[in-house]
């Protein structure tokens, strides 16, 4: 009886005080307002790409519930920005409520067109502010955006239906219409230059017969979705060179994405990937960064050319949603390539092919989830939809004065289905290799680690003492066990290392020579 006595008691008295409470009363702002950040950086933004969306936290730190009168951007109507005010999206507002030590947010997004702008040069610092209030009450958030041109390449819309403009390709003298949205280059874009970035939507197709040629310094940027496709009989050659500044790397021309903020900087499967289609020739990479891609490189057919299909040097690739390098019963030398972070294999030749690497690093510390693959895959088939195999010559894989590491074990899987009619060649030579196999999972001819046509003067498991896998540092240092392990007769081969440090003397193994880290 007392408890229901005492709950009577209290509902009443809260009926009293809501009954005495005045409604709330709002005061004019004072100029008193605080902000999370004084000045909003939508960081770079390509002109006519919309950037991320940005917050702004406006606090109310007094004891008053407060009405601010005015909150509108500086250039009004035309400003390239755009507000979104406490769930309501516009340019100018009036009577924004903030009550007693509470707080509103600001979103903030922009679009913008650099040919609005007189004599941009290439760069332009776009500018506005966020006003609270007015007169002797103002106060002010400063907005800023860098605003890129570029040279946008994107497949042709049809005005009338709105369809976007998709692929035929000439394979093998058929023409075969694909589903993959794009357009072939024109011959006015058979050179990519270091004078503007390029911007790709959709896939762009070097045309059969043709060359791309991409310049030193060149950067190239793709649109989820997007990428390069070398024909049948045509041909990628990336010409970048060494760059003396590694942190801007000006003279290297980089793949990456088209979100260009912080935050997207090491977002694997932001785009597609290279393809080098069976029939493409002749294709080289010097001083190249892939990153961010489905696929970083995927080559396909020609195993057996008199020239490797693609030769890669000195290059990187990193943050691969499913593979660095795929090769598809293809031919590819690769010398001072550095790959890490894949979702699947850094390094995968399948369906056999021939593949030669030297003082190469081919690691993988993908910390993003499970991965089903190791750093390197080597098989010889692949399974249709009714799981029936392919099989193919293995006709030489040689890996040579390489690291083969990663955060999994083990990181290699040589997947064989045998066949006396098909060639399974392979061989490891001076390489640190991270396999383990402590419950005899891998077993064979392939495992056998004492074989010396198959393995010769390997360390295992051993530390490579990377400097920071997680950052894609994979220089080396003066504790690492691939120090001085290197044999001559390939440095000799491959003088330099990717960083142009002379290796011929006590080489070390992988694309890096040693150095000494600082505290």
């Amino acid at each position: 009886m007392k408890r229901c006595l005492y709950f009577v008691f209290t509902i009443c008295f809260l009926i009293l005080w809501s009954s005495c409470r005045k409604d709330f009363e709002f005061s004019p702002s004072t100029g008193n307002l605080q902000f999370s950040k004084d000045t909003v950086y939508l960081d770079t933004v390509f002109t006519n790409i919309g950037s991320s969306t940005y917050n702004l936290k406006v606090y109310n730190r007094s004891n008053d519930d407060i009405v601010i009168p005015s909150v509108k951007l500086g250039l009004g109507e035309t400003s390239e920005y755009r507000l979104n005010v406490d769930g309501i999206s516009g340019k100018t507002f009036e009577n924004v409520q903030i009550l007693a030590k509470d707080s509103i947010f600001i979103f903030v997004e922009t679009t913008i067109d650099i040919n609005n702008f007189s004599n941009p040069n290439g760069t332009f610092l776009y500018t506005d502010q966020i006003e609270f209030d007015s007169n002797s009450n103002m106060q002010k958030v400063e907005l800023v955006t860098l605003v890129q041109d570029a040279v946008f390449i994107y497949p042709n819309r049809d005005n009338t239906t709105k369809v976007i403009e998709t692929l035929t390709l000439n394979v093998g003298g058929e023409l075969i219409e694909t589903e993959l949205q794009g357009r072939e280059l024109l011959p006015t874009e058979f050179t990519f230059t270091n004078e503007k970035p390029y911007v790709i939507y959709g896939f762009a197709a070097i045309p059969n017969g043709e060359t791309l040629t991409v310049n030193a310094g060149a950067r190239l940027h793709f649109h989820s979705n997007s990428g390069l496709i070398i024909s049948e009989d045509a041909t990628l050659n990336i010409n970048g060179s060494f760059s003396n500044n590694q942190e801007l790397l000006e003279n290297e021309v980089i793949f990456e994405g088209d979100r260009l903020e912080p935050n997207f900087s090491n977002t694997p499967g932001q785009w597609g990937t290279i393809w080098l289609f069976d029939g493409s020739l002749n294709n080289t990479i010097n001083y190249a960064t892939i990153k961010n891609a489905t696929v970083g490189i995927l080559s396909d057919g020609n195993p057996n050319a008199a020239t490797e299909k693609l030769k890669i040097t000195n290059s990187q690739i990193y943050n691969s949603s499913n593979f660095g390098i795929l090769g598809r019963n293809t031919s590819i030398t690769g010398e001072n390539v550095v790959i890490n972070n894949s979702g699947q294999s850094s390094f995968a030749g399948t369906l056999g092919g021939s593949y030669n690497f030297t003082h190469s690093t081919i690691a993988n510390y993908w910390d993003n989830g499970f991965r089903q693959f190791p750093a390197l895959l080597l098989n010889n088939f692949i399974l249709d939809e009714d799981n029936n195999a392919t099989i193919a010559d293995l006709t030489e894989a040689n890996f040579n004065n390489c690291i083969i590491y990663g955060n999994d074990n083990p990181e290699i899987l040589l997947d064989e289905i045998e066949d006396a009619a098909v060639n399974f060649n392979f061989k490891f030579t001076n390489c640190l290799i991270r396999f383990e196999d402590n419950n005899n999972n891998f077993t064979g001819d392939n495992y056998n680690l004492e074989n010396t046509s198959l393995y010769e003067n390997n360390i295992f498991n051993e530390e490579p003492n990377f400097k920071g896998t997680d950052l894609n540092e994979l220089i080396i240092g003066d504790e690492s066990a691939a120090l001085n392990k290197g044999n001559s007769i390939f440095s000799n081969q491959v003088p330099t290392d990717i960083l142009n440090i002379n290796r011929t003397v006590s080489p070390d193994l992988g694309a890096y020579q040693h150095i000494i880290f600082e505290d």
